[in-house]
C-alpha cells in the first residue's frame, strides 16, 4: 500500500528533534559518498499571469535519497511566484491560485529495493520543519557553545519554525524578534510566547535586535540584506536561509558580514553557483571572499571541516537552497512514524505501478 498523508499527519509524525537527527544523518552520507542529491531546478514561465499581474508560473522541483532513509523523495511545486512590499521592503511572494485559495506541493517517496512509490504528503508543514532543522544543524556546529541572546529576522511561517528548533537546542536568556510590520511582529511574539512558555520580545529596529545578540537568525522573506554587517560583535553566530535562483538575486546578508566572517559555511555550493547567487557566488566573483574559503555543510557535518574553533569567531551560515534528500531524511522518519501510529490513508499501490517497461 502507498500511504497518503495529510500536513495534519505529518506534523502528528515530524519533531524537530527527529529533523534534526535525520537531516544531519543524511548529510554525513552526502559526504561519504552514500546519498545522492540533484540541486534544485526552478522554471518560471516567460510572461505574466492574466489574473495575477506581477506574478509568473513557476515549477520547481528536487529530488534525492539516502541508503539510511531507505528512500528516494521526489518534491515538486506548482506556484504562482512574484513579490510584494511590506513597509516599504521588498519580499517573495507565492499566491494560494489554486481552487479554494490554496497552494500546490507535493512530496513523493519511493522503496530504493522495491521502486515503487511508499508515501505521498503536502510538502507545507514538512517544508518549514525541514529548513528550521537545517539551520539547527548549522547552529550545533557554528554557535557559541552556550548562546545566550537570540535575536530572530521574522516573523512568518519560518521564523516560527526556527524559534521552535532553536529554543529546543539552547536554553536561551533572551529572544528577540524583528520584523517591519511591528503589530504582526507583536502577534507573533506573543503566540510564541504562550506556545513555548517563554517571553519572547520585539524588537523596535534591525539595530536593536542586533545589539547585545551573540546569536543572530534571519528567516524571512526579504529580497535585501535584513541587517548591517556593520553591527555584528566578535563571537557571534550568524544565520540565513534567504537563497535566490536564477531570476530572483534575493539575500538576508551583505557582503559585509560575509568579509567578516571567521568561517563561512553554506548549504549547497554548485546550487549557489548554477543561480548566481549574491550572497555566494556574486561575493566570491567580487572578492569580497574566496570561493575556496566557502565550506559546505556536510564537510562539517563528517568532520572534513572544522565548526567553530574559538569563542571570538564570528561564524556565518547560509542555509542557501532545499536539496531532495532533505525531504528523504525527513519524509522517511514521517513515513516510519505514521505506520507506527497509524495515520494517513492507504491507496493500493498498483494505481501507480504499470506492467509496460517505461
Amino acid at each position: 500500500m502507498t500511504l497518503l498523508l495529510s500536513n495534519a499527519d505529518v506534523e502528528k509524525a515530524l519533531t524537530y528533534a527527529h529533523a534534526l537527527r535525520a537531516t544531519e544523518a543524511i548529510l554525513r552520507e552526502l559526504a561519504e559518498g552514500r546519498a545522492i542529491n540533484r540541486p534544485r531546478s526552478q522554471t518560471y514561465m516567460p510572461v505574466e499571469s492574466k489574473n495575477h499581474p506581477g506574478f509568473r508560473y513557476r515549477f520547481k522541483s528536487q529530488e534525492g535519497g539516502g541508503v539510511g532513509s531507505g528512500v528516494w523523495a521526489l518534491r515538486i511545486t506548482s506556484d504562482m511566484a512574484g513579490f510584494s512590499y511590506t513597509a516599504g521592503v521588498k519580499r517573495r511572494r507565492i499566491l494560494p491560485a489554486a481552487t479554494g485559495n490554496r497552494w500546490c506541493g507535493l512530496v513523493m517517496l519511493f522503496d530504493l529495493e522495491k521502486i515503487e512509490p511508499v508515501a505521498i504528503m503536502p510538502d507545507g508543514v514538512i517544508q518549514k520543519m525541514r529548513v528550521a532543522a537545517m539551520s539547527a544543524v548549522g547552529a550545533k556546529y557554528l554557535a557559541p557553545r552556550q548562546p545566550r541572546v537570540l535575536a530572530l529576522f521574522g516573523s512568518g511561517w519560518q521564523a516560527g519554525a526556527h524559534l521552535e528548533a532553536l529554543c529546543g537546542l539552547y536554553p536561551f536568556e533572551r529572544v528577540k524578534v524583528f520584523s517591519p510590520n511591528q503589530e504582526h511582529c507583536r502577534d507573533f511574539c506573543h503566540t510564541m510566547s504562550a506556545k513555548l512558555d517563554r517571553p519572547i520580545e520585539p524588537a523596535g529596529s534591525a539595530r536593536a535586535a542586533v545589539d547585545g545578540s551573540d546569536f543572530i537568525q534571519a528567516a524571512t522573506a526579504a529580497w535585501d540584506p535584513v541587517f548591517d554587517g556593520h553591527w555584528i560583535e566578535k563571537g557571534t553566530y550568524v544565520a540565513s536561509i534567504g537563497g535566490s535562483d536564477g531570476s530572483n538575486k534575493r539575500r538576508e546578508i551583505d557582503d559585509e558580514i560575509i568579509r567578516r566572517a571567521d568561517l563561512y559555511v553554506v548549504h549547497a555550493k554548485d546550487v549557489a553557483q548554477q543561480d548566481k547567487s549574491p550572497d555566494i557566488w556574486d561575493a566570491a566573483q567580487n572578492g569580497v571572499i574566496a570561493w575556496e574559503a566557502i565550506h559546505e555543510i556536510q564537510q562539517l557535518c563528517a568532520g572534513k571541516v572544522q565548526g567553530r574553533t574559538r569563542a571570538d569567531q564570528i561564524t556565518l551560515y547560509n542555509n542557501n537552497t532545499g536539496s531532495g534528500i532533505q525531504f528523504a531524511a525527513v519524509g522517511g522518519v514521517v513515513l516510519e512514524r505514521a505506520r507506527a501510529l497509524g495515520l494517513g490513508r492507504e491507496l493500493p499501490t498498483e494505481w501507480f505501478l504499470e506492467s509496460v517497461s517505461p
